[in-house]
């Protein structure tokens, strides 16, 4: 502690705590044993004289002294003429300059260890105030305020606190005390703790660390409370620490005793592994205790770094970064609270897997296989691919044949590649297994899922179609016949005809083909004009090879007697008007060429049930929509054109068939 030194003027000066220099001593006053308060906090009496002489009419605590009381300031005193008493005993802590303020209304002082430093002892009308700069020798100092009213109005206050100004204030802190230092190997922690200072104006505290062996010293924390957790670089190495209190002013104390602590040797990360994924690596590890945080590189081939992430409370990283076939080496090292990393792991190598081809199919042919699979580009940049072939499953690389085909793709609607190539040196009527391989040497991916393809056989027809069926409808023929479920089936081909030969004969059906229909299609409308024909129909199956069910012997046919919905009245002939009818999607468009002097057109439609052509509008376009005309069946039409005279021409006739 500094000595006892001159502050500015009017400040008061002591010497040593319970000495006093300058100002009136004043005997002790007869403290009340009945009332105890705790310090900082004021013992309270009130007096029903002038003088505080005899034993108080109150005594309590108080914790501030600021006070305004327009009549008694307790029972059993009087309006005038009483006294009040404030004393309190604290520790001041290192001491230092101090600013007493004081005002009352009437009389007030204040002493200092029973040293007069304020005296405002008059009868008064207004309110007096004084403030006395003082400067206290570190440890405890009692405090005495002596406040008088004799008549009218009573007021006191007063108030004591700490100048902090760094031109004033000179005087260090303390040194914390009782201080506690312990480390925690598991966590690498210092942990730190102390007792609280007295300081009146301590602004906190500092914790400092150095190594052992070495003078400087390193600021490791600031705080108000009275502990701090610190993490040492965990090298194994030795440190000292030391705890210090600083004030408003700036002023800091002495250090504690430096206490000596033991760092723990920060380790790699154990149990480290590194796994590929679809999507790139998988990295798993255990956590350390001094960690706060882990650090990750990936190095290429030459150990090069080429990504670094700082990761904390996880022990796992998902890299998501590798493109298909790249490899990377991966590394990690724990990082303690101090920025301190231990060693890294050993280097961890991954590939990230090539894309296995997707929607593989096998199409049969003679004695061949068509394949076909997709890979989006990314995933196959050089267009090289393993086809595999063998006959049993699941498809082995060490035991299947590596079948060499030319590939060749088209790029679909959403970027991905449809590749296609054709193994021609299979055995017709064989059963296999294909699978494919994505290549990007060195790496190759997994095997597709496995395709499965029965080879043809050149000389062996599909099976004839059976359950044939024709129904005749109002809008043409409806043929039904039983799926054909030989996977090498590639159409259809259904034939239309007329019966040879006398009934109750042998007859045939004599035609030719009608139409071509996919493998897949059990069905055919024949749109025709239901006009009372006899007609046959037959369907033939072929595959893909060209062979024909004709070869196996003959076909069988179906016969149908056509409906007739022609109409039973004839059409003149002579008419100026050409008709045209076409199917709509809601029913029937006619249009008509102009007739000269023609006034307007009139539309009709035959009606079966009446067996007559009834109106069905008038008009002077040369078109209109019959809307009303029914799905299904066949509707025939007149038009005829209307003139001034009320005559009407000739008709033009067309018709138009409606399918469901």
């Amino acid at each position: 502690m500094n000595p006892a030194r001159r502050t500015a003027a009017g400040a008061v000066v002591l010497a040593t705590a319970g000495a006093l220099l300058g100002g009136a001593t004043v005997a002790a006053p007869t403290a009340s044993a009945a009332t105890t308060c705790a310090s900082p906090v004021y013992k309270r009496q009130f007096f029903a004289n002038t003088t505080f002489k005899g034993t108080p009419k109150k005594t309590d605590c108080d914790s501030a002294i600021s006070e305004s009381w327009s009549g008694a300031p307790a029972s059993g005193l009087p309006k005038d003429n009483f006294g009040v008493r404030w004393s309190v005993t604290r520790d001041f802590g290192s001491g230092g300059p101090f600013a007493l303020a004081a005002s009352g209304l009437d009389g007030i002082r204040v002493y200092v260890d029973g040293s007069r430093k304020v005296d405002l002892w008059k009868n008064t009308s207004k309110t007096v105030s004084k403030t006395v700069n003082v400067t206290l020798p570190k440890g405890r100092h009692t405090l005495r305020i002596d406040y008088v009213n004799w008549t009218g109005a009573a007021k006191a206050k007063f108030t004591y606190t700490p100048r902090t100004s760094a031109t004033v204030d000179k005087v260090k802190p303390l040194t914390p005390l009782d201080p506690l230092v312990s480390y925690d190997g598991d966590a690498n922690a210092t942990k730190l703790n102390w007792t609280k200072n007295q300081e009146m104006d301590l602004a906190g505290y500092r914790v400092y660390r150095r190594l052992r062996g070495s003078t400087s010293w390193t600021k490791v924390g600031t705080t108000t409370a009275t502990s701090l957790t610190d993490a040492p670089p965990a090298t194994g190495a030795l440190y000292y620490y030391e705890i210090r209190a600083y004030d408003r002013a700036g002023n800091e104390s002495t250090g504690t005793t430096d206490a000596l602590v033991t760092s723990t040797v920060l380790q790699p990360p154990a149990r480290f592994t590194a796994s590929a994924t679809d999507t790139g690596a998988e990295l798993n590890w255990s956590g350390v205790h001094a960690a706060v945080k882990y650090r990750v590189e990936r190095t290429d081939f030459y150990g090069v770094v080429t990504k670094s992430w700082e990761l904390k409370y996880t022990v796992s990283l998902t890299d998501d970064t590798l493109a298909r076939g790249e490899t990377a080496r991966y590394r990690i090292a724990a990082v303690d609270g101090s920025g301190h990393a231990s060693p890294f792991t050993d280097l961890q190598g991954v590939t990230r897997p090539l894309a296995a081809p997707r929607g593989l199919t096998a199409t049969a042919g003679i004695g061949s296989a068509t394949l076909q699979w997709t890979v989006k580009p990314e995933d196959a940049p050089y267009d090289e691919f393993r086809v595999y072939r063998s006959t049993t499953l699941p498809v082995d690389t060490s035991t299947a044949r590596w079948v060499t085909c030319t590939t060749s793709f088209t790029t679909l609607s959403d970027g991905s590649r449809r590749y296609s190539c054709g193994d021609f040196s299979a055995e017709e009527g064989t059963t296999y297994h294909y699978a494919v391989q994505n290549v990007q040497w060195p790496n190759v991916s997994p095997l597709s899922d496995a395709a499965t393809v029965t080879t043809l056989v050149s000389d062996k027809p599909p099976a004839q179609v059976t359950g044939l069926t024709a129904t005749a409808t109002e809008y043409g023929i409806e043929l039904d016949w039983d799926d054909n479920t030989e996977p090498d089936l590639k159409r259809y081909a259904v034939y239309r005809g007329v019966v040879l030969g006398e009934e109750g004969d042998e007859q045939v059906c004599s035609g030719s083909e009608w139409a071509w229909l996919p493998a897949g299609t059990s069905h055919y409308r024949d749109v025709r004009l239901p006009d009372g024909d006899h007609a046959c129909y037959w369907v033939d199956a072929i595959d893909n090879a060209g062979n024909s069910s004709r070869w196996l012997g003959p076909v069988s046919a179906v016969t149908v007697d056509e409906l007739d919905l022609t109409p039973s009245v004839a059409t003149p002939e002579g008419s100026p008007l050409t008709l045209t009818t076409d199917p709509t999607d809601s029913g029937v468009g006619l249009s008509w060429n102009a007739v000269d002097s023609a006034t307007g057109y009139q539309v009709y439609r035959w009606n079966p049930a009446t067996r007559t052509y009834e109106k069905l509008a008038a008009t002077t376009d040369r078109s209109y929509d019959d809307t009303t005309a029914a799905a299904g069946t066949t509707h025939y039409y007149w038009v005829t054109a209307l003139y001034a005279d009320g005559t009407e021409s000739a008709p033009g006739a067309d018709r138009a068939i409606l399918e469901p």
